[in-house]
Formats: C-alpha cells, sequence, structure tokens
C-alpha cells in the first residue's frame, strides 16, 4: 500500500531500517570515543552546560542534607555538655565523699586516742542514726543499745569532751539526751581552781549556766569547766563547757554564769560511750522514767 500511496505521504526508509542505523552509528560512535577520545570535549561542554540545572535540581537535597547535620551535630554537642556536666557532679560528689571520709577517719583517729587516754573506763564506739529534738528536748539517738553493753545513765563523749547521756536504752539502738537538754544536769568545777558548781540547761539555746554560784566566786571569763565526779553520774575529768557570762543577777542574788559547751555533737557522727560510769544513774533514769 505504501507503493501506491502518493509522494506526499511517502515517510522514507521503514522503521527498522532507521533502527539498524542509528544502532550502528552508536556502536561507531562508541568505538572511536573509546579508542580516540573525540568526544570528550563534547561531553566536557554538555556537562557544563546541564550543571545549573543538576545544581538547582540537587539544591533541595544538599539543603535537607546539611540541615540534617546540623541537627545532629547540635545534638551531640548538647549530649557531650551533659555528659560534661554529670562527670563534674560526679567529681565533685566524690570529692565531697572523699573528704567527708577523711574527716571521719581523723576523728576516729583522735576518739581512738581518748579511749587510749582513759583505760579505766571502757568505751563503745557508736555512731549518730539521728536527731530528735524538740522545744523542750534535745535528744541523739544512736546505733547501739543493751546488746553492746549501754545502761541509762552512761556518758557520751567525742574528743572535745561530754556530749551527753544516755536516757534510755533498746537493745540495738539508744536515747541520749544532750547537756543542752532539762533532763541533764552534770556536776562540774573549774579546772582553773576546782571550784564545784553543777551545770543546768541555759534559756539561751545551745548553752548551759551554773546557778547559786556567789557573785564574788572565783570564776572568769574563758575558764573550761569539767566534769568534778561527784555522786558517780560521769568520771571526772572530763572537759564539759567554756564559760562566755559572767555577771551578778539582781533577781536572785547570785552571779549568772553561762558558758558554751565544748563537744561538738552538731558536727561528728561517731561518738563514744563509757561504759563503766551510769549504774547509779541508770537506777535512778530507771525510777525517774517508772514515776513519769
Amino acid at each position: 500500500m505504501l507503493g501506491n500511496a502518493p509522494s506526499l505521504f511517502r515517510q522514507g526508509p521503514p522503521i527498522w531500517v532507521r533502527l539498524v542505523v542509528f544502532l550502528m552509528l552508536s556502536i561507531s560512535l562508541m568505538v572511536v570515543d573509546v579508542r580516540w577520545r573525540v568526544l570528550d570535549t563534547a561531553r566536557q561542554t554538555l556537562g557544563m552546560a546541564v550543571y545549573p540545572f543538576q545544581y538547582v535540581m540537587l539544591l533541595p537535597r544538599d539543603v535537607a542534607r546539611q540541615f540534617a547535620d546540623w541537627l545532629d551535630t547540635a545534638a551531640r554537642i548538647r549530649a557531650e555538655d551533659e555528659a560534661e556536666r554529670q562527670r563534674r557532679i560526679e567529681v565533685a560528689q566524690l570529692a565531697t565523699h572523699a573528704a567527708q571520709l577523711a574527716e571521719e577517719n581523723s576523728q576516729l583517729r583522735r576518739l581512738l586516742g581518748v579511749n587510749e587516754q582513759r583505760p579505766d573506763d571502757p568505751a563503745v564506739l557508736v555512731e549518730l542514726l539521728y536527731e530528735s529534738r524538740t522545744q523542750f528536748e534535745q535528744r541523739l539517738i544512736i546505733n547501739k543499745g543493751s546488746l553492746a553493753g549501754l545502761r541509762a545513765g552512761n556518758p557520751l563523749i567525742d574528743e572535745n569532751g561530754l556530749v551527753g547521756q544516755v536516757v534510755r536504752t533498746g537493745k540495738v539502738t539508744a536515747e541520749v539526751a544532750l547537756l543542752t537538754d532539762r533532763a541533764v544536769s552534770v556536776p562540774v568545777q573549774v579546772l582553773r581552781n576546782g571550784l564545784r558548781a553543777i551545770a543546768f540547761p541555759a534559756d539561751e539555746p545551745g548553752k548551759v549556766e551554773l546557778r547559786f554560784v556567789p557573785v564574788d566566786a572565783d570564776i572568769a571569763v574563758e575558764d573550761v569547766l569539767v566534769t568534778s565526779g561527784l555522786g558517780g553520774w560521769f568520771p571526772a575529768g572530763l572537759p564539759v563547757a567554756r564559760i562566755e557570762t559572767v555577771a551578778p543577777d539582781p533577781v536572785t542574788g547570785y552571779a549568772r554564769i553561762v558558758a558554751r559547751p565544748l563537744a561538738g555533737w552538731d558536727r561528728y557522727r561517731h561518738f563514744l560511750v563509757l561504759r563503766s560510769q551510769g549504774i547509779r544513774a541508770a537506777r535512778v533514769w530507771t525510777e525517774r522514767e517508772s514515776s513519769a
């Protein structure tokens, strides 16, 4: 039918002929380009012409990658900063714990020295569990009781002096009244001249006072008070307090003498309980608790 078609509608060689021709041409160009590199210039020129279009097309991808990289970098920096902050906190905690352990070891060595200086007073090392303080009572709860040989009336001391007195014992814990507790009174004497008196809790928090002392008594500021040993409540010679105020009391006619305890119960966690004292005191405390 094509042979009889008018020349106006003839379409040239058949499609298969053109396919063969283009295939041969393509193969020839590839062979020539491989052997003699004659199309490199054309290829470079075409690449330069197409590059702007490639750049524009790939720009969203590159922007997305850069944004993702920025997010990853920010997250990594934030994580590293948090890790560094945590390491600093841990190092600070370790340093604080090490300093606390060093101070506790130092205090334990001082307590050991105190114990060695009092061979006639067997002592038990105890640790503070918690404080039980009210408006009228100032008590410490320690981690040993009657199973360790503690009894009501036993004195509690640290390396600086008398802290208080055991007032109640359980099997594994005990309750200690501080010097400033209203239930405690301590027979004392002035270390400088041996003048005897009795120390009671003062109206001022954290202090003790000497009552019924004449105005002309030989007591001065900075004098040190120690236990006198009278009554069998406390062993003699335990440091108790240092005089801070000596003044006449116009109401009672006696001297008003206020002292600050030497013991550092509010700074330490370990103490010694002297077991040789307090046998009579234990009976007194038992009778007092029973009557209460």
